[in-house]
């Protein structure tokens, strides 16, 4: 057995696994979600207000970007604990070739689709004449590169899940220094731009995780034939996957309803003002969601080895941290929104409607943080009717229907409104959903379910 015991998420104390685990994911995605501020900024600064509205148009594909890769990322890494917890190693190596596979065909797929439509997808996102070069020429690089993100992000999160958080957490690391390092070389000396630097960045990131499941001392390793695809398996990972892939489709669509309404009722600068609103609640967000990656191995291996104790134990304490982060977001998003807008442009103009939309889009936010650990939660045990159905109530069931309506009645304050709103009840309905699995729970002595026969 490997030094890096999984085994250990059965033992060790809960308080402690979810340190080791949780950090350094946490790092991980504040890096990634730091880099990207940073790279807002030098936008806001250097190239000007229209070019954060340009990157702000882009955000409903980057989701989809991002719920293409989630459909196999998380699926395959939760199915991987599980079977560790079962002490199916032959089980949890499947699952490790089936994740690369389906990594590499997802992004072909999407990539592909997406960079030769890209003009007439970022236009009914939300792009006017002015912003949509802005847009494309961001985009453009995502998608050359994802083949080789797609890569990288599967296979770090099985890492994760096998028992390498810290190792999981340099990968982000790694990815990020290269493309500070590349980013100035290829702006400025080659006269380049962004492109070079960041696929190039992408691609150690993946050599790097690609390389550990080589080596035969790590935990699960490639074996055999790993192009080879058992249906079942494939179904199992779609099948856990697709709460995270819905949440991120569902994102998309209300972004390009939140897009469009904005341009309606605030112009370009309105949306300019949501890229920022959205850049900074989304550092909070992927903190939380770090706080889960952490969370999923401890609560995967636990519940298939039946030890429920011990995966109610890590739900208390993901559900507190997860608030005491959103919470911190939310103080200083509402004492000091002038300061944090400013940080993005120098366009007063955009600074105020920046203001004027944190400090109502952060209402309910400490809230956000126990309803995202809660539906991770049901992730990680395999529960995907509960998860999907906690990933589509905010989204479809709650803010939709609020920003058809709202803005209606109070234009572009009934936008930023529909938020906090949808945010209380997507809270609710997690707590009381959380509340009947508990009850079910305490008059049984479940079993784990099967997840991948």
């Amino acid at each position: 057995m490997s030094k890096n015991d999984p085994h250990i998420l059965g033992k060790e104390s809960i308080g402690k696994l979810l340190l080791q685990y949780s950090i350094p994911a946490i790092i991980g995605m504040t890096i990634t979600s730091i880099y990207n501020i940073i790279d807002s900024i030098f936008i806001g600064h250097g190239v000007g207000a229209m070019a954060i509205a340009g990157l702000a148009v882009s955000f409903p594909l980057m989701n989809l970007v991002v719920a293409f890769c989630t459909l196999v990322s998380a699926g395959g890494s939760t199915i991987a604990s599980i079977r560790l917890g079962q002490k199916d190693m032959k089980g949890a190596t499947e699952i490790l070739s089936h994740t690369l596979m389906l990594c590499i065909t997802n992004s072909f797929f999407f990539g592909i689709l997406s960079f030769i439509f890209l003009d007439d997808i970022l236009t009914f996102f939300g792009a006017s004449p002015d912003t949509l070069p802005y847009a494309r020429s961001f985009m453009q690089v995502i998608l050359l590169g994802t083949p080789i993100t797609y890569t990288m992000i599967g296979l770090n999160n099985v890492m994760r899940a096998t028992g390498y958080p810290k190792k999981a957490m340099l990968t982000s690391m790694v990815t990020v220094v290269a493309n500070i390092i590349l980013a100035p070389i290829f702006i400025f000396h080659f006269e380049w731009g962004m492109r070079g630097a960041t696929v190039i960045s992408q691609l150690i990131g993946m050599v790097w995780v690609v390389s550990h499941f080589c080596k035969k001392d790590s935990t699960v390793h490639f074996e055999g034939k790993v192009w080879k695809m058992k249906g079942r398996i494939v179904e199992s990972i779609f099948a856990i996957g697709m709460s995270p892939f819905l949440m991120n489709v569902c994102a998309c669509a209300i972004v390009i309803v939140i897009n469009n309404s904005l341009q309606e009722h605030g112009g370009d600068m309105a949306i300019g003002a949501y890229g920022i609103i959205n850049r900074l609640l989304t550092l909070y967000v992927m903190i939380v969601l770090g706080l889960t990656m952490g969370m999923q191995p401890i609560v995967g291996y636990n519940f298939g080895a039946q030890k429920i104790d011990r995966v109610k134990q890590t739900l208390k304490l993901g559900i507190i941290s997860g608030v005491v982060i959103t919470s911190s977001g939310f103080l200083i998003c509402e004492f000091f929104p002038h300061a944090v807008s400013a940080v993005f442009t120098d366009s007063d103009e955009l600074i105020g409607l920046a203001v004027d939309g944190l400090r109502l889009t952060v209402l309910m936010f400490p809230f956000v943080g126990a309803q995202i650990v809660i539906g991770n939660f049901f992730q990680s045990i395999g529960k995907v009717k509960i998860s999907i159905f906690l990933s589509l109530t905010r989204q479809l069931l709650y803010l939709l229907p609020c920003l058809l309506l709202f803005p209606h009645w109070w234009g572009l304050k009934g936008i930023w409104i529909s938020l906090p709103v949808s945010d209380s009840l997507a809270f609710i309905t997690a707590v009381i959903s959380l509340m009947i699995y508990i009850k079910k729970v305490s008059k049984e002595h479940p079993i784990a379910d099967k997840v991948a026969e």
